[in-house]
């Protein structure tokens, strides 16, 4: 460029931190793989959704300027785990081996994990040394902002509190030693206070306290989640409407879900399966507007392994109650649904904090099962909402 016939370099672009927990899992190791591999163009775009129109268009982070870490408890390196994902037909065989420098370098931000250690350390010493990793990514990499993405195995619901209610109350419980937030929540904590946004891509508790939206508010940096739709909670987000559009009553809407891999092995203890449950469970009324006999069931197999499948059978009634059947099986593999959304809630997580967004950024819902503060479930209103939110921000 050009200033008063002076040949003027343009900046050097803004670099964006991704930490995720649960950095060498499935999910986080193949967005990190796909993140590479876009970024050299070897693979097309296909299921990130900040890739098409009109988001495309808006000055999002891109995938280049997107610099991996994280914390984990598994010692496996970041390149065994691809290879693995690789041989189970994850990832293209060669893949790993091509963006092997860029895992080596994701590698080297990952650090131990934080547990939660209820006869042990204060678990404001847990916040302070996830704040501690977090700043010194920041500061190590000149990044102009970190998103933390919770990826990790559901946890158990949060047995309630009632310093969860305002950020004076859990603050004051949490210096005199009280272990009352689940380690998704200590994750949050540390994140917000350290003035990095949160992304909750699991159904654990997470920012989902009145406190943590205070944080939020008060450090001015936004959150989102929670639970990623990948599967056949994306389905009944996009098949209930036609119901509901086409006045067809909805009588019940079984779902019954098989998949293994670590999520699975997760899910399998009833109280981590429990959560799981309650955020699949509320889409079909939600949409509907009435109540709905919905069960949902979840179950482990190992031999799925990264693979899913989701049977449902719904049952509905038409004209003078005529009573008609609808069933649907969906077959996945999770990670592969799941890393581009991963993509994208960086960049857009990162893009509105880069705008002054703060607390629970409403308009992603697009992307989860249970969105922070709205019931809306419908796909198509969430994905204009989405779109509008967005060139709303670039217009402003």
């Amino acid at each position: 460029m050009e200033d008063n016939g002076r040949v003027v370099s343009d900046p050097a672009p803004e670099r964006v931190g991704v930490w995720l927990i649960g950095a060498r899992g499935s999910v986080a190791t193949t967005a990190i793989v796909g993140a590479a591999a876009l970024a050299r163009g070897l693979v097309r775009p296909t299921g990130v959704v900040s890739a098409t129109e009109p988001l495309a268009s808006a000055s999002l982070p891109d995938l280049d300027h997107l610099v991996f870490g994280g914390h984990e408890v598994a010692d496996t390196s970041l390149l065994k785990k691809a290879e693995l994902l690789a041989d189970e037909g994850v990832l293209p065989l060669t893949l790993p081996a091509t963006v092997a420098d860029e895992l080596a370098e994701a590698d080297a931000n990952i650090r131990p994990g934080a547990t939660v250690d209820p006869t042990g350390k204060r678990p404001m010493e847990t916040i302070e040394r996830i704040g501690e990793d977090l700043r010194d990514f920041r500061s190590r990499h000149g990044l102009a902002r970190v998103v933390v993405v919770n990826v990790s195995s559901t946890e158990a619901p949060a047995d309630p509190h009632p310093a969860h209610s305002d950020l004076t109350s859990l603050r004051e419980a949490l210096e005199s030693g009280h272990a009352i937030l689940p380690e998704s929540s200590l994750y949050a904590y540390a994140a917000l206070d350290a003035g990095c946004s949160f992304v909750d891509f699991t159904p654990s508790t997470g920012t989902r306290l009145p406190a943590l939206e205070e944080l939020a508010l008060e450090k001015n940096v936004p959150h989102a989640g929670r639970d990623g739709k990948t599967g056949e909670t994306l389905v009944k987000s996009a098949l209930a409407p036609m119901f509901s559009s086409r006045a067809l009553r909805v009588r019940s809407w079984l779902g019954v879900n098989v998949l293994g891999g670590g999520d699975g092995e997760a899910l399998s203890e009833p109280d981590r399966r429990r959560g799981k449950e309650e955020s699949k469970g509320q889409v079909v009324e939600d949409v509907l507007g009435y109540g709905v006999e919905s069960p949902v069931r979840i179950d482990y197999v190992r031999d799925l392994g990264e693979w899913k499948t989701a049977w449902d059978r719904i049952s509905f009634e038409g004209f003078l109650g005529t009573r008609m059947n609808m069933h649907f099986i969906w077959e996945g593999c999770d990670s592969a649904l799941a890393a581009p959304l991963v993509l994208d809630l960086a960049r857009l997580t990162s893009y509105a904090h880069a705008r002054g967004q703060k607390g629970a950024l409403v308009p992603l819902a697009f992307f989860f099962k249970d969105p922070a503060g709205t019931r809306e479930h419908n796909l198509d209103r969430q994905l204009a909402e989405l779109c509008a939110w967005v060139m709303g921000l670039e217009d402003g």
